[in-house]
């Protein structure tokens, strides 16, 4: 039976229920991004957050290694689970070593927030690709992206009130137990959406990563590119903010109080783009110049921070940046996955999506802490200037998305 969204009502239950479940994942990782971010900050200073950027893909690594096994030992249901539970168990390790062992446990936890929150979120759409249709997704993408961004936003709001009262460091036990729903949640969502379309069939046919599908896809190989372009404009974009708001706020608990209330703003622009703007380009606009677009629009933000620098320009320009990602980008880039085979969709999707992001991340951040090193510190206006850059890749990559939208 269909609901008025043309969907089957039993397959948009699960849909509905994943989301559910992204909204508790979200909730909890805004008590630790803001967290560890001020963590780190507290310990070893700005300068820092370039290296310790560059080490994130190394846990990502090792994460995502460790989940291809998973997948072929348990199965797409089971090693969501798992892989729920183990990251609450290793955030609850992190915040009890907090006390005594202050900076390398900053360090570990900002290293595994980046690499924990891909690794489950991708597992999330995974499943979202392998249940709906792709104009069943052009649909509902956005909408369900907002009903995440409840949770973003809450967790926002709840950090904004929390870290002046109770500190930074309990905020991280908060972000260990939101994964206890989430994982219930996770498993509800299979146990209404089925097997996953093709997982019979392939478990490990092409190996833990699936990377020779990356030779038989070329959407997959552009989708890479797009990805580190893409994440190196993020970086720059976040280096600059941070560096802005460390001179302007120097007391731990009130930048993390100042991160949490901008994040909250960010998932709040996130949210009316998810429920409006979102589902209307996906409608009435093709995919390839949606695709186009987005750089273009990073262009001009870019061009206004070289030209007005500051922390409200720097943080509104880091906002947009967020604000699209988690929503028109996001659903755009989803419906590019949804016609390829399982394992393009479980095990290539985590090489482009978890490590690529966190790569790319780091990669970026570890050339600028390099340079800062030889150099000195980097000017101001070179973090813009290399957002600009890569927008303009970013948009010559984005022409060849037309190629593969055939939906």
């Amino acid at each position: 039976m269909a609901d008025v969204t043309g969907i089957e009502s039993r397959r948009l239950a699960a849909a509905v229920a994943i989301a559910a479940a992204a909204a508790f994942l979200l909730f909890g990782y805004e008590a630790v991004r803001s967290a560890s971010t001020s963590l780190i900050v507290a310990h070893y200073g700005t300068a820092s957050l370039p290296w310790v950027m560059a080490l994130s893909p190394v846990g990502t690594v090792v994460m995502l290694y460790g989940y291809g096994l998973l997948l072929t030992w348990l199965g797409a249901r089971r090693t969501l689970a798992a892989c729920s539970l183990i990251s609450a168990m290793v955030l609850a390790l992190c915040w009890a070593a907090l006390p005594f062992a202050g900076g390398p446990a900053s360090a570990l936890l900002y290293i595994l927030r980046e690499g924990y929150i891909v690794l489950i979120i991708e597992q999330y759409w995974s499943f979202i690709n392998s249940t709906l249709r792709p104009a069943e997704a052009k649909r509902v993408n956005g909408p369900i992206c907002g009903l995440a961004s409840i949770g973003a936003i809450l967790g926002g709001l709840t950090v904004g009130r929390l870290a002046p009262i109770v500190g930074t460091e309990p905020l991280v036990l908060l972000t260990a137990g939101s994964l206890l729903p989430a994982t219930a949640l996770g498993l509800l969502a299979y146990r209404l959406g089925g097997t996953p379309r093709g997982e019979t069939e392939a478990r490990s046919a092409h190996g833990s990563l699936a990377l020779d599908l990356f030779r038989r896809h070329r959407v997959l190989l552009r989708l890479g590119l797009l990805i580190l372009l893409t994440q190196t404009v993020s970086t720059v974009l976040d280096l600059c903010f941070n560096g802005m708001l460390a001179d302007a706020i120097p007391l731990r608990d009130e930048r993390t109080a100042y991160l949490g209330n901008l994040h909250a703003l960010l998932n709040g622009c996130a949210f009316v783009m998810q429920f409006v703007v979102t589902p209307l380009l996906l409608r009435y606009v093709a995919l390839r110049h949606i695709h186009m677009g987005i750089p273009l629009v990073h262009m001009v933000a870019a061009g206004l921070v070289l030209l007005k620098p500051g922390l409200v320009i720097a943080a509104g320009v880091y906002i947009l940046f967020k604000a699209v990602d988690y929503s028109l980008f996001r659903a755009a880039k989803e419906v590019l996955y949804m016609p390829l085979p399982y394992d393009a969709r479980y095990r290539a999707k985590e090489v482009i999506d978890a490590f690529g992001y966190r790569a790319s991340k780091g990669m970026m951040s570890g050339l600028i802490g390099a340079v800062s090193w030889l150099a000195g510190a980097l000017p101001a206006a070179s973090y813009p200037v290399v957002a600009l850059l890569a927008a303009i890749g970013w948009h010559r990559v984005a022409r060849g998305v037309g190629e593969e939208e055939s939906l």
